[in-house]
């Protein structure tokens, strides 16, 4: 069985700080140090983690420990994630958020995993990145929150 490649962006490494959101970042980190799933991480989540309070900065060295994969920024994922930022998708000041999901999508990954629901797991942002995607001949990229990913926490299983 194919081991499911995720991208994760720096939401998900701070909800294991975060008491709403930590049940199912800390399993989903469970899952990468069990081996569930590939762990894609990037520069530019590197970069973002530099500013976070030295807690979150802990828990990145774990999910560093796992990544199988660190994406780089490259003239290729600009350009998808100004497309984005073109169609209206995202405005110039949520750049970053544009970049995490074209990284992810030339990645192609299996998932892209956020905690963010403003700007990035949210079904009409999902329709509108993939319309992006298919026009520019990249595949659709699946957007999912932890919640609905990891194989610990409380999801009714």
């Amino acid at each position: 069985m194919k081991i499911t490649s995720l991208y994760i962006d720096t939401s998900v490494i701070g909800g294991c700080c975060d008491p709403e959101f930590q049940e199912w970042s800390c399993g989903l980190l469970k899952d990468f140090q069990s081996g569930i799933f590939s762990l894609y991480l990037s520069v530019l989540t590197d970069a973002e983690i530099q500013d976070a309070p030295d807690e979150v900065k802990d828990v990145y060295a774990e999910f560093r420990e796992c990544a199988n994969r660190i994406l780089e920024l490259t003239p290729e994922v600009i350009e998808l994630a100004e497309a984005y930022i073109s169609h209206n998708i995202l405005t110039q000041n949520f750049r970053n958020d544009a970049r995490h999901i074209a990284i992810a999508t030339i990645a192609g990954v299996d998932l892209l995993v956020s905690w963010n629901f403003k700007h990035i797991v949210r079904f009409d942002k999902i329709q509108k990145f993939n319309a992006v995607n298919i026009e520019m001949g990249y595949k659709l990229i699946s957007i999912y929150s932890p919640r609905e990913v990891t194989t610990y926490g409380s999801k009714g299983s």
